[in-house]
Order: structure tokens, then sequence, then C-alpha cells
């Protein structure tokens, strides 16, 4: 497989000889506001740009939204994406609101799918925990990963829009993958828990899969992203977990 980082927690994934794009957020840098009442508050949306011309970014075979948060499915990707590809939903609400600007080819994704030989199966998250949940849940709404499976290939697992619980812990313990990407920027709301991953969560899954690559996604991008690329390296050279996790930057591939 080859895994390429492209912005926040839009990657391509090439697996099973196929081309997946994910989560694709294709604007120009500052093209919408800041997220209210999130930190850096003064900061528009993306606060990068693309590494990548958008005609090569959409030139995939298959595209998966996890969730239709503007950060991971905007008008840019609306207006960009052909609207005859291929395109998987979480489950029926979005796939509705995906076929509603145009798309031909919604599939939502059940339990398990299969594209051209590679399965995709859908996993379970959460958008946050305790108090954050409480006070912005509808907000937040539901998110879903994907695990990727292939005879020739290694498993990967694209854990989507959640901090570590019982729902990531469960997909590893049942899928077993040899590679994890994470959302792990430490979004937050002003005073409240993060709603994604942060450098303990990290840990957390690491210490659940220690023989698992864990690649670190959606960071440095959104204004309400808290944690660096570089405090994460840190972290993990102090923890001990530094040869098992991947920090790309936005444009960089892995072959795994």
């Amino acid at each position: 497989m080859k895994f390429t980082q492209i912005r926040n927690a839009t990657v391509i994934v090439e697996f099973g000889g196929k081309r997946f794009l994910v989560d694709p957020m294709l604007s120009a840098k500052g093209a919408f506001p800041a997220f209210a009442g999130t930190p850096n508050g003064e900061q528009a949306n993306p606060t990068v740009e693309l590494p990548w011309p958008v005609a090569d970014i959409v030139d995939v075979d298959a595209v998966i939204v996890t969730h239709t948060h503007t950060d991971h499915w905007d008008d840019a990707a609306k207006a960009a994406l052909p609207k005859h590809l291929p395109l998987f939903a979480q489950h029926e609400q979005d796939a509705a609101a995906i076929r509603a600007a145009g798309f031909g080819d919604v599939r939502v994704l059940a339990d398990k799918a299969v594209f051209e030989g590679v399965t995709l199966t859908k996993t379970g998250g959460e958008h946050g925990s305790g108090r954050v949940l409480q006070d912005f849940g509808s907000r937040l709404g539901e998110v879903s990963g994907v695990v990727f499976h292939h005879p020739r290939e290694r498993t990967l697992y694209l854990a989507g829009d959640t901090v570590w619980n019982s729902h990531v812990a469960a997909a590893l313990r049942a899928h077993h993958p040899d590679v994890v990407v994470v959302n792990c920027g430490d979004a937050r709301f002003i005073g409240y828990e993060p709603i994604i991953m942060g450098k303990d969560d990290v840990l957390a899954l690491h210490r659940a899969a220690p023989s698992a690559l864990i690649i670190a996604s959606h960071m440095e991008a959104v204004n309400h992203a808290t944690l660096s690329r570089q405090a994460l390296r840190d972290f993990a050279q102090a923890e001990g977990l530094l040869d098992q996790l991947r920090i790309p930057q936005d444009g960089e591939s892995y072959v795994l």
C-alpha cells in the first residue's frame, strides 16, 4: 500500500491496486471561517494551502467520506470531484446529502463492502467524550472509521474523527491492523475535552497495539487543532514510541 498525507484528514490510500481519496477538504487557504467557539478563532480555514494541484488529488478510483463536517467534505470537493466516482458514506443520511450535491454512485458503507477486490469495513467512534458530547453532541454528530483488507496487503485501519475509546479498542481487537491512521491534532472547543485524539490517545493506542505502525493525520491545518507535529514528535520520543509512529508533512507519502 501507499499512504499519502494531503492536508488535514484528507489522505490518499493506494491499496490493492486501487486509489482511494478519504475526507476531501479541497478549499484554498482561508476559504471559510474558524469554527465557532474554538481556539485560534482569528484564523480562517484551512490554515494552509494544499500541497498538490486539485486535479491530481481527485484522480482516484473511489472516495470515502467518514462524515460530512466541512473539514472533511467541503464545497470545493463537491465541485472538483467527478460526479460519476463511486463514493462511500457512513450512513444513509450522509449519503442522501452527497447525492443532493449531484453524485450518482453513492454507496452506504455498512458493516462491510467490497470495491474491486478491496474489502472496506466500517468502524465506530465518538467525536469527543464527557461534557463536550453532552453540550455539543448534536453538532458533532456521528462519525466512522474504515478498515481496508486485501489478500496482498497489510491491514490498514483509518480511525476517523474519534478519541481513544472502546470503539477504537474493539476495532484493534477485531482486525489486528498492521497500520493505523489516527486523526490526532487535539481539536477542541474552548474549555472542553478534545474532539479528536491528542498525544495521550496516541500513546493509549500504541499500548493497545504495540506492533502496529501509527500514522498521525489531521494536524496543523484547521484553527481548532491544538497539537503540533513537533509537540507530538517530542512526546513520542519521550515515551519511546517514535519508532512505531510516522508524522507526515502535507504531501508526504509512505510505501508500507
